[in-house]
């Protein structure tokens, strides 16, 4: 197995905190970048305070800045600026998530630093973007969710629109970021120049709404909470079985077959008007849902989940995170837990990286850095400042 990682000629300049730009940090460092995490040096990213704590560490920081190194820099005093310009010259990419016009107010803008590194990419992540009314808005995850209609859509349709359980929107603009920082680096190797890369947390998650749009622009009804349902589909759902909560997911006619004749031995549903074709399930997928619900009162949800797939029907069972944490498949073949030895918090396990280069699998993650840690090494390899000097800074609260 080689030793070189994908990505580990980049060096990056991370100025993010909190979750979409360290998502997108994260995921570049963990596939070989360098990547410099620049932090305040009164208390550094907002998420070093953030629960849960083990021996008085966030769990949470360590969880999504894995495999970065740290130096603190106050960017709003003259030494540190210059001591950032430097920096920028030796780097490849800058990546931000400050309200847009911060920078440019600091002087430190996409249009001044191309001056000094034609070469630089600088990827931010925002709200609302860097254009129009909203720009100036400031920007979270739940507001992402709720202004790109995400919300709108989730939840039982009884229920009060409902924000998806995990910070959705962070993560959908941390990932298009770092897509839009690789396709920089990749028009850079022939044009010779950088690119300025815009992503608003809105845009993402209005982008991953793929059907739900085109069935509002056909039809001019505006979608509603249909629960677990998929709307192109039935029966694609959560079913109660004996013992709990099982996903079918039958997504064309075949699977649908497959279901009535192989497994419920119900092939009269195949001529039942009401099921015929998707189109017919589809309208009618309540009375659908409890002729199965029926059927499956006589089984066990793994039972049932290995019958299906032993049919070739796609089902699952409806996994807490105790469960995942204990899968095999997860843990052991696809490495979705690292367990890792942290300065402070000890041992822990992190989220697994989902990119899976072959032959890259099994590198061993870096815990995340302590605020600062890297200030000797980092200023010192990249800018031969020396230990007198580090001192000086530290004391001005420079670094």
């Amino acid at each position: 197995m080689s030793s070189y990682r994908a990505l580990e000629n980049l060096i990056i300049l991370d100025l993010t905190r909190v979750v979409a730009g360290p998502y997108c940090t994260m995921i570049l460092a963990d596939l070989g970048a360098d990547v410099i995490k620049i932090e305040n040096p009164k208390g550094g990213d907002d998420t070093r305070s953030y629960a849960p704590y083990k021996n008085g560490s966030s769990m949470y920081f360590a969880n999504i800045n894995r495999n970065k190194k740290s130096i603190t820099l106050n960017l709003k005093s003259d030494e540190g600026k210059k001591i950032f310009l430097e920096l920028v010259k030796k780097a490849d990419i800058i990546v931000e998530n400050y309200r847009p016009g911060v920078m440019e107010r600091l002087g430190l803008g996409y249009e001044e630093l191309k001056k000094i590194n034609e070469r630089i990419i600088y990827g931010s992540v925002t709200g609302f973007g860097i254009t129009g009314p909203y720009a100036q808005r400031p920007g979270y995850d739940i507001l992402s969710q709720a202004m790109g209609g995400l919300m709108s859509i989730t939840g039982q349709p009884e229920d009060p629109p409902t924000r998806a359980g995990n910070a959705m929107g962070d993560v959908l603009g941390g990932l298009n970021l770092a897509v839009g920082i690789l396709a920089a680096v990749h028009e850079r190797m022939t044009t010779g120049k950088g690119k300025r890369v815009d992503i608003a947390l809105l845009d993402c998650v209005i982008s991953s709404l793929d059907s739900a749009t085109q069935r509002f622009f056909s039809s001019g009804r505006v979608p509603e909470r249909i629960g677990n349902r998929y709307a192109p589909c039935a029966p694609y759902d959560v079913f109660s079985a004996r013992d709990g909560k099982i996903v079918i997911a039958c997504g064309n006619q075949h699977l649908y077959e497959l279901l009535c004749t192989n497994v419920m031995k119900r092939p009269e549903l195949l001529s039942d008007e009401r099921f015929r074709i998707m189109e017919d399930r589809v309208k009618n997928q309540k009375e659908l849902k409890q002729i199965i619900e029926n059927w499956l009162q006589d089984y066990k949800v793994l039972e049932m989940v290995d019958l299906l797939l032993k049919n070739g029907i796609p089902a699952g069972p409806i996994n807490n995170l105790k469960d995942i944490s204990q899968d095999e498949h997860i843990v052991k073949h696809r490495k979705m837990f690292v367990e890792i030895e942290h300065p402070e918090i000890g041992k822990m396990k992190v989220n697994g990286c989902a990119v899976k280069l072959l032959g890259e699998e099994n590198i061993p993650f870096r815990p995340a850095p302590l605020l600062g840690e890297n200030n000797k090494e980092v200023l010192t390899e990249f800018l031969n400042i020396d230990e007198k000097k580090l001192e000086e800074y530290k004391k001005r609260e420079i670094i």
